[in-house]
């Protein structure tokens, strides 16, 4: 017997501040290899933000693993940004990416604030491995 499948289609309408925002990074930088499961601490890599909404006053920087999203790789506490948007390698510790089983996708998202109020999101995914 099949059961129905119900699809629900949402949408999202961004403000034109979060459509602006965007965080972006060139590579891991310089962290060991690892594929064990077993991540290091390590320093972030360079990130850069653009479009940063007005009346932000921290950013906050998470990393995701796609593949094993309930799994905490952590990220930065709330960074006070330079006005070029540049957030420096090592600028703060996470759990590095270290799938034990081939490519994962990982996500970071930046999450700009101004005071407890979210002003915008913005992700960017890479492979690792690449």
């Amino acid at each position: 017997m099949r059961l129905p499948v119900a699809i629900v289609l949402t949408s999202v309408v961004a403000s034109p501040a979060m459509a602006d925002f965007q965080l972006s990074f060139d590579g891991w930088g310089d962290i060991p290899s690892c594929t064990s499961g077993r991540p290091n601490i390590v320093g972030n890599p360079d990130f850069v933000l653009n479009g940063v909404p007005e009346g932000t006053k921290t950013i906050q920087i998470e990393l995701t693993d796609l593949d094993v999203p309930h799994y905490n790789h952590g990220g930065s506490q709330k960074l006070e940004i330079s006005g070029d948007g540049a957030v420096a390698a090592g600028t703060f510790k996470y759990k590095s990416p270290c799938p034990p089983n081939g490519v994962h996708t990982y996500q970071w998202t930046a999450t700009a604030r101004s005071d407890d109020k979210i002003l915008a999101e913005a992700t960017t995914n890479r492979d690792y491995p690449e």
